[in-house]
């Protein structure tokens, strides 16, 4: 197969002289505006420039079906879901106004779908099945300092009964001992019994290890003169007796301090037959921004995430059984900043690559590594560059996922840094000692660039902003085309529309890429004027599509045993030259841990392909896969649905 990058380098030179001759011929002074509107649009819709850069549209959906898209999945009929909750948008959340759609990309058809709770920053993965399982959200919205009007915070109940658990509703009310002020918490909680602890040689009795309960509590009254500056006991009231003296509570200061996001625990499958949301068993923990990973067994792992009182969830994991459609804890504490790029490898450990979407301590689970599940093991991994500015970066394994490489494009520093990176990272994870090396630089340093996977093992890289959530009208509207084989960044046509914060792409059937959102927090260079959220979809062709007809592959088996095989229809099958099965995206704040892209044996005979499954479940998950097979010049058929049980 021709090398593509080196290709579309050789292609550049004679459309450009094509173009400036056209131009000359048309009208002479025009030429020598070639940064004017009319030339660009000329010179992008010319076929040779489509067939070496790709082509980008707007996608203007009706006003009455535009919203705020803050997370898009693609499901196996082909469809679109586009889930934006209150969409970043507190009268909507005040409201109770939650949206989702479901677009269909083919026919052009939008609809509507009752939405039942905030989804907006929630976490959400394929399952075997081909429901979507959708997990956390929002429960309130964040206060920033001057808008807080009551003091709260943190309050950590403790239970000192080791023969009951302790049952306090909405509405506690806590008294400091010191202080003397009191504090009411805002939801209901169950805080264990204490655990006997015994003396492991003699097996007499020590102590009593207290349980342990996390409320959020604010005052009852407004304003400064209620904030605590120390921590303090207090007392709860309506216990008495053994009950009060078993039970009380512990917080640092209580202030008028920002308070961030809280998550919920509510968990859905989205039935994509059915095109409705069915709940299911909550989590244990709620959690806002967090990450789902599928497991070898088909289970779920869900993993940080803020909590029902804005805190980072302390270390404390699940995982989801979708037969019991029930949430259990892993073993073990380890907590990572939110959304963090979590994937399974191949050989059934996870490999965290240090990308993530924000919260959490600059010095808390921020080191790249490979971590072992059942036993809670985790390994860093050592040589990455920029360390510092992982937050926002994105993280896509590299295909084929049978070679186990993973790329780590841009990224910036903790919160609303201003510093971003240009880098990109490479590990190889089959080295006896994997670490990062860089691959080539981005041309400028970017925060929230997307990533997708295509058919002929290129990876799209576009969009982002040089600032936090573009500011100062930062956003990088480039693209790039990197060749895994040559380890180089191609630069391909511009898109038309800014992407940052609350962002993405997902691959398409038909070998296209979809673009949604875009959250900037101003809208000039000054930032003066208050942003407004990008509701236009954008969809690249890539230059694959410009290069003549496409293969076809035609009917054949909609289920394919892993380690089995599938026969289908393919005219013209000699010019085949690879198969990909790829797992159709889930993404959300530059996190996709779905996508993954597997080589798969194709023998041909005649008119007909036959293609074969490795057996590695861990490669393999179980689910809804796209089947593409490409011609020798990279070119890709339409996908073919197929269903690994």
């Amino acid at each position: 197969m021709k090398d593509p990058s080196r290709r579309r380098r050789a292609r550049r030179i004679a459309i450009g002289t094509v173009v400036v001759l056209a131009l000359a011929g048309m009208n002479g002074p025009w030429l020598w505006r070639v940064g004017s509107e009319k030339y660009h649009n000329y010179k992008i819709n010319q076929p040779e420039y489509k067939a070496d850069n790709g082509h980008w549209k707007v996608i203007d959906f009706p006003e009455e079906y535009r919203q705020n898209t803050i997370h898009a999945s693609l499901l196996h009929t082909g469809k679109i879901l586009m889930v934006a909750g209150s969409g970043n948008d507190q009268k909507n959340f005040d409201d109770k106004r939650f949206d989702t759609r479901l677009w269909d990309p083919v026919k052009n058809t939008i609809k509507k779908v009752p939405t039942p709770v905030d989804l907006f920053c929630t976490g959400h993965t394929q399952l075997a099945d081909g429901k979507l399982l959708i997990a956390g959200g929002t429960k309130r919205y964040e206060k920033l300092k001057g808008d807080v009007t009551k003091a709260g915070g943190l309050m950590i109940v403790h239970n000192e009964n080791p023969d009951k658990p302790v049952t306090l509703p909405a509405g506690t009310e806590f008294t400091g001992k010191k202080n003397g002020k009191a504090f009411v918490s805002k939801d209901a909680i169950v805080v264990e019994r204490a655990k006997k602890v015994f003396d492991p040689e003699t097996g007499a009795f020590l102590r009593n290890k207290p349980g342990l309960g996390r409320i959020y509590v604010e005052a009852q009254r407004s304003g400064a003169k209620y904030e605590t500056g120390t921590q303090d006991n207090y007392r709860v009231r309506g216990l008495r007796g053994a009950d009060a003296r078993n039970t009380y509570g512990i917080a640092q200061k209580l202030a008028l301090d920002k308070k961030d996001f809280q998550g919920i625990k509510d968990t859905f499958e989205f039935d994509p037959v059915a095109e409705k949301y069915v709940k299911v068993d909550p989590m244990n923990e709620a959690r806002w921004y967090p990450t789902l990973t599928t497991l070898t067994d088909g289970r779920v792992l869900s993993l940080s995430g803020l909590d029902e009182i804005g805190q980072l969830v302390p270390g404390k994991n699940e995982v989801y059984d979708p037969d019991t459609k029930k949430w259990t804890y892993t073993k073990g504490v380890r907590q990572f900043p939110t959304y963090p790029a979590i994937f399974q490898m191949a050989d059934g450990r996870l490999f965290y690559s240090g990308s993530n979407a924000g919260y959490g301590p600059d010095d808390v689970g921020r080191d790249p590594g490979i971590w072992d599940l059942e036993t809670n093991r985790f390994k860093k991994i050592p040589g990455m560059s920029d360390p510092d500015l992982l937050e926002t970066s994105n993280t896509v394994e590299l295909p084929p996922a049978q070679d186990q490489r993973y790329m780590v494009v841009g990224g910036g520093g903790v919160g609303e840094s201003k510093e971003s990176s240009a880098k990109s990272r490479i590990v190889d994870l089959k080295e006896a000692a994997p670490r990062f090396r860089d691959g080539p630089e981005l041309a400028k340093g970017t925060r929230y660039p997307q990533a997708s996977v295509l058919p002929d093992d290129s990876v799209l890289v576009s969009g982002g902003s040089e600032d936090y959530r573009g500011r100062s009208d930062s956003d990088v509207r480039e693209a790039r085309l990197y060749d895994p084989r040559s380890n180089t960044f191609d630069k391909v046509a511009d898109p038309h529309v800014g992407r940052n914060y609350h962002s993405g792409s997902i691959l398409l059937p038909d070998g296209r890429v979809m673009f949604f959102g875009s959250d900037s927090l101003y809208s000039d260079k000054a930032n003066t004027k208050p942003g407004e959220f990008e509701q236009r979809v954008e969809i690249y062709t890539p230059p694959y599509l410009y290069h003549g007809d496409r293969p076809a592959l035609g009917a054949g088996p909609r289920t394919i045993e892993r380690g089995g095989s599938g026969t289908f229809a393919a005219p013209g099958a000699a010019s085949l030259k690879k198969a990909r099965l790829i797992r159709p995206s889930a993404t959300t704040h530059v996190t996709d841990i779905d996508q993954t892209s597997i080589a798969l044996d194709m023998k041909k005979s005649g008119d007909r392909v036959t293609v074969s499954v490795p057996e590695n479940r861990s490669l393999v998950e179980s689910g809804w896969y796209m089947l593409f097979v490409t011609d020798g010049e990279g070119t890709p058929s339409r996908a073919q649905w197929v269903h690994v049980p």
